[in-house]
């Protein structure tokens, strides 16, 4: 069985096909899971992406102030997927640990977006994690 992490990974390639490629998402989702995945699989990034999607106007609003003279359409994809993703999980999923969330997502960062994105990511997200725990 793949990890979270890896999950984590499929969210964000259904997120940039989605985003990017203008593609519709529950087809995404299935193309890019597969036929083989087991039932948790499927739900863990089908509830991550189209939760993420749902939730986009929200995060949008706690991200934008944190971006000092950016907007949240200049940014890398890969990077403004990642920042939805993460505050999307760190206002919805209080059973994940914040830690862990962000780290996932520098990870990410780390390995598909800019040299500097999993620093960016990393600060953007633990000032979410920091609002949301202060709320």
């Amino acid at each position: 069985m793949e990890g979270r992490r890896a999950w984590r990974r499929q969210a964000l390639q259904a997120l940039y096909a989605v985003g990017v490629g203008h593609r519709d998402a529950a087809e995404a989702i299935d193309e890019i899971v597969g036929a083989s995945a087991s039932s948790e699989h499927r739900a863990f990034v089908r509830d991550l992406v189209l939760g993420t999607i749902e939730f986009t106007s929200e995060a949008d609003a706690m991200i934008g102030p944190l971006l000092e003279g950016w907007t949240i359409e200049r940014l890398p994809s890969i990077d403004r997927s990642l920042l939805r993703m993460g505050t999307f999980e760190l206002g919805t999923r209080p059973q994940t640990p914040a830690a862990v969330v962000i780290n996932e997502a520098v990870e990410l960062a780390k390995k598909f977006s800019t040299e500097d994105s999993g620093r960016f990511v990393n600060g953007v997200l633990s000032a979410i994690a920091r609002a949301y725990a202060s709320s």
